[in-house]
């Protein structure tokens, strides 16, 4: 049985359009239902349903729980847009701007308990270490939210720092959302600790990847203000190298931008760029991207699995790694 993303992917549609959250007050209500209907990627109920069918062939049994991980995605990033004060997400006006950042606020707090729901339905045998590893995966995607709000008052964060940051704030919850799949599935345990490993180093490139194209990307594809980072003063990959890099007259101008409180935003976001570009940001990062899929792929290669099963892996790490938005 061959598995056809277009064919899992609606199934994943209609989970989600079929979910009931509740109807008053309906400025509970709405806002949630807006930002689930506003689509997106839904790359991790499909790596759930992935894990599940590397190792078990009928993928169908876990859409429920697959659509769980993708109600928490979404609760964490209501509140992330919050804090980012961040005007779009997916090309559309965010939750907290529509309405407002308490409705957001309680909405996603909605959304973390039909999270919880959703995964009730997993089978009893292993619904204790998914709930735990859940708890744990939620708890460090938290911890590491948290980490990326220290970093906008501290004058200086490492490049180390930053990737512990965003492995806890994206990575795990894609690891988790394979494992989970896997767990569901039956496999073992090296196999099963081998494909979550596999998401972990394929969600630090992504979310570098997210970094690079909020630089380099285009509005109408990524679906994000482009620049946005450059304008918050945001502590990125780019950023952090560059001022590791950055000497002489482009440290100073560098710094200048990074100072100053009332500014031109397209200015800044193309003068900034072009500091970028001396500095070879743009290949530094590239060249971080791509290290850390070869990571995911060695661990994709030390994997026990049918040939057409890694292929799948190998295919859709490879669809991740190339995307434009």
């Amino acid at each position: 049985m061959a598995l056809y993303f277009p064919t899992v992917t609606t199934q994943i549609e209609q989970k989600i359009n079929s979910l009931y959250f509740g109807e008053n007050p309906p400025e509970l209500y709405e806002p949630l239902r807006y930002l689930m209907q506003l689509g997106g990627k839904r790359i991790r109920p499909l790596l759930t349903i992935l894990g599940y069918y590397t190792f078990q062939d009928d993928w169908e049994r876990v859409v429920t729980p697959a659509v769980g991980v993708e109600v928490f995605h979404n609760f964490t990033l209501m509140h992330d847009d919050i804090m980012d004060n961040a005007p779009l997400r997916r090309g559309k006006v965010t939750v907290h701007e529509k309405w407002d950042a308490n409705t957001a606020i309680l909405s996603g707090d909605v959304m973390l308990v039909k999270a919880y729901e959703l995964f009730a339905d997993v089978e009893s045998q292993y619904f204790k270490k998914v709930f735990t590893l859940f708890n744990q995966c939620a708890t460090e995607v938290c911890e590491g939210q948290q980490k990326d709000m220290n970093f906008e008052t501290q004058e200086e964060v490492s490049e180390a720092d930053y990737l512990d940051m965003i492995r806890q704030k994206t990575s795990v919850l894609l690891g988790f959302a394979l494992q989970t799949g896997a767990i569901l599935a039956g496999a073992d345990l090296e196999n099963e600790i081998l494909i979550r490993d596999f998401g972990i180093a394929m969600g630090l490139g992504f979310q570098i990847k997210d970094d690079f194209l909020d630089v380099y990307g285009e509005t109408e594809t990524f679906g994000k203000q482009v620049g946005g980072d450059i304008i918050s003063n945001k502590k990125t990959f780019l950023l952090i190298n560059a001022q590791k890099r950055a000497e002489g007259n482009l440290k100073i101008e560098l710094e200048k931008w990074l100072s100053l409180t009332t500014f031109n935003p397209s200015e800044k976001v193309e003068i900034v760029t072009q500091i970028y570009n001396q500095l070879g940001i743009k290949e530094v990062t590239e060249q971080k991207i791509q290290s850390y899929f070869d990571k995911a792929f060695t661990c994709l290669e030390k994997m026990t699995l049918a040939p057409e099963k890694r292929i799948l892996l190998t295919e859709f790490a490879q669809m991740i790694m190339q995307r434009q938005k």
